[in-house]
Order: C-alpha cells, then sequence, then structure tokens
C-alpha cells in the first residue's frame, strides 16, 4: 500500500510542478520578448508621464496596449498585478520531487556504487549543499565586480558550472547528477525571484506610496537577474526530461553532454532574446547546432572489441531470459519485488521469453548501450552477461 500511496504522490506532484513551471516559464517568456519589443511612446504626454516605452498585440480575439515606465507612475493603480507565486510553486513542487525521488529513494535514484560508494545521508547532504552553494555563489558573483560585465560574468559562470557538471557526475548516479544540477539551476533562478526581483519590486511600490523617488539600482539588478533566468530556462527544461533518455546521463561522458546541452539551451534563447529586438544573428543558432550535431556523434553506440567477439558465439533466448529476470524482473514485473516500486516502471515487463524478444531493443539499448539498467546496478549484472545479452541481440 505504501508503494502505491506514493506512486500517487510523485503523479500529483510532477503535475502539479509541471503546470506551475508552464505558468513561470510562460510569463518569464513573455515579459523578456514584451522588454525587447517595445517602442518610443507616440504621444507626447505619456513620455511626460515617465512611460519609456509601448507595444501594441494582438491575441485571442482582442487588441493589448501595454506600456513601460522607466520606474513607476506618480499614482500608483488600484489593481497591481505580481508575478512570483508561479516562481515559488514551482520551485517547493520542483524540491518536493526531489526529496521523495532523490533522497527518499537515494539508493535506487541517487546512489550509484558503481560511481561512488557512498551511504545515503552523505548523498543527501552532497545534494542540499551543491543546490545551496550554486545560488550563494552566483549571487555573490553577480553583486561583485564581474557581476558589472556580463561577458565576462558569463564566461565564469560557465566555467564554474562546468565544474560542477564534472563533480556531480563522479559522485552521484548519472540521473541523480542530472537532477540535482538541474535543481541548483533553478534554485538560482527562484533565488532571484524571491531575494532581487520581487524586493526590489517592492520597494519600488513603497516608494511611489511614499511620495519618495525609487532607487533605479532596483530595475538594473532585476532585469539582469530576469535575463539571467531567461537563459538557465531551457537547460533547466532539458534536466526535467531527461530522465527519459539513459543515452545522455547513462554515457561515459554524462557531464560534458549536460554541459553542452546547457550551451545549446543558453545560445537558443540568446538568440530568441535578440530576435525579439529586431534582426538577429543567426550565429547562436548555428553554434548550437553545431554543438548539438557533436553531441549525437558522442553519444552513438560503439561495439567494443570485447563485445565483438561474444557476438560470435551463439546465444539462445532462454540464455539471456534468466539473466533478464534475475536482474531486470525484480523492477519490471506485473508485481514488482523491489521496493518501492507497485508497478513496473513504463509498465515495460520482462516475465517470458516472448517478453524479452519483444523487447530486444530496449534491453539492448538500457543494459549495453547506456549501461543505465538494472537502476544504480541494484541487482549487480556483469559485464559478462551483458556481453551476452550484445551477442544474442546481434543474432536477431
Amino acid at each position: 500500500m505504501t508503494a502505491y500511496l506514493l506512486e500517487w504522490v510523485n503523479l500529483l506532484g510532477r503535475w502539479v510542478h509541471m503546470i506551475t513551471g508552464i505558468a513561470w516559464i510562460g510569463a518569464s517568456f513573455y515579459f523578456i520578448w514584451l522588454d525587447n519589443s517595445l517602442e518610443a511612446p507616440k504621444s507626447k504626454a505619456d513620455e511626460d508621464k515617465g512611460v519609456s516605452g509601448e507595444v501594441w498585440s494582438v491575441h485571442g480575439g482582442g487588441m493589448y496596449h501595454a506600456q513601460k515606465y522607466r520606474l513607476a507612475p506618480e499614482k500608483l493603480p488600484e489593481h497591481l498585478h505580481w508575478f512570483k507565486w508561479e516562481a515559488y510553486t514551482t520551485w517547493i513542487t520542483g524540491m518536493f520531487m526531489m526529496a521523495l525521488m532523490y533522497w527518499y529513494g537515494a539508493e535506487i535514484y541517487l546512489i550509484d556504487p558503481g560511481v561512488a560508494a557512498i551511504s545515503r545521508p552523505v548523498a543527501i547532504g552532497i545534494g542540499i549543499a551543491v543546490i545551496a552553494f550554486g545560488w550563494i555563489a552566483y549571487d555573490k558573483l553577480c553583486e561583485s565586480d564581474i557581476g558589472k560585465n556580463e561577458n565576462r560574468m558569463a564566461a565564469i559562470l560557465f566555467v564554474g558550472l562546468t565544474i560542477i557538471a564534472f563533480l556531480l557526475c563522479q559522485v552521484f548516479s548519472g540521473r541523480g547528477a542530472y537532477m540535482h544540477f538541474g535543481a541548483m539551476l533553478g534554485t538560482i533562478m527562484v533565488g532571484n525571484v524571491f531575494f532581487i526581483i520581487i524586493p526590489g519590486q517592492k520597494d519600488l511600490v513603497l516608494a511611489r506610496q511614499e511620495g519618495r523617488q525609487p532607487d533605479p539600482i532596483h530595475g538594473i539588478r532585476g532585469k539582469q537577474r530576469s535575463v539571467h533566468n531567461t537563459y538557465f530556462t531551457l537547460p533547466v527544461l532539458f534536466v526535467m526530461i531527461s530522465n527519459h533518455y539513459a543515452m545522455t546521463y547513462g554515457h561515459k561522458y554524462n557531464w560534458l553532454i549536460l554541459i553542452a546541452i546547457t550551451l545549446i539551451g543558453a545560445l537558443i534563447r540568446i538568440y530568441y532574446v535578440a530576435r525579439h529586438k529586431g534582426k538577429a544573428s543567426l550565429v547562436p543558432v548555428i553554434a548550437a547546432a553545431a554543438i548539438l550535431a557533436a553531441v549525437v556523434t558522442l553519444v552513438a553506440p560503439r561495439q567494443s572489441a570485447q563485445l565483438s567477439a561474444n557476438a560470435a558465439a551463439s546465444v539462445d533466448t532462454g540464455t539471456v531470459h534468466r539473466i533478464v529476470v534475475e536482474r531486470c524482473s525484480s523492477c519490471h514485473a506485473q508485481v514488482p519485488s523491489q521496493p518501492g516500486f507497485q508497478s513496473p516502471p513504463k509498465g515495460v515487463v520482462f516475465e517470458t521469453e516472448e517478453d524479452v524478444t519483444r523487447q530486444a531493443m530496449t534491453i539492448h539499448q538500457q543494459t549495453v548501450v547506456t549501461k543505465a539498467m538494472p537502476i544504480g546496478n541494484l541487482t549487480g549484472i556483469t559485464d559478462e552477461e551483458r556481453a551476452t545479452i550484445d551477442a544474442w541481440f546481434r543474432q536477431q
């Protein structure tokens, strides 16, 4: 019953996380577009009121006229809409899922003895420390003189993220490393909202209510952090779906793949942010495509000499079936025996020889090509057994 209830908690947690994430990202993308699409106000009266830009748009059968003030209007409107709970709820549900899947289920999803033989408390402690360190280091970097130069800031940030991605992949399972990398970026994003953007906006409102001139530094900081957030968005989204693609996190160079796709996501956003302002250079898109091609080439499976030698031997389905039943069916069964599993992952079952034959490509991809399964090698599959599966698959 516990495993059954956990599945429902998992489902509902993911659902809410996805819904709030869509709301947050949608609002973020819209306001980045809005800010970069503003035109000088056409009316002298608007300009005198402090309007710095405006844009007309049409959507859903209606026309909209949005204006941005340099700081704030002389008189605040009765109703002022804030955009913050989308970010907060996304982070809260994301951390809930992290705690449920990767901390509570650390032995399954986070710890891989083949990578590092660490205890559950140590693994959880490292995970929390990395997430907290990411925000603190990033925030201090922004507040330093380095943060005043965006190009220098981007270079140092990229180097720092590369080091963190590498270290995470030396401590955690590939899947766990990716998720903690994404959680760190997501925490930086929500930290920007909670500690910088919203307090700045509150001071702006308070200044107008008290009749004093708002401090322009809040607008400068808020704009900087908002732009950073939009560059982090696509890498975080990749991490959210990466657990479905073992060819990335299960690869020998998983850290390099992670940082490459992070760079690809940032380059794509750089292009679109520039595109909002008008004609944009295709250099970021071309660079992203080149990096993606390199990643695809790197990830492509290669047959080792050992597996080639084993492929020469004849292997019957019964032999592979016995390996799969022993190493995989504790999870992939109609009634899993592995604690924490109420149903087989993705509904995939390996109980009969027919099941094994029908899922031959999946078995080969996960156990031989990426070696992502058994997850965390909980059942202790050997290299010889992987080679046997490879030989059998190549005979099909």
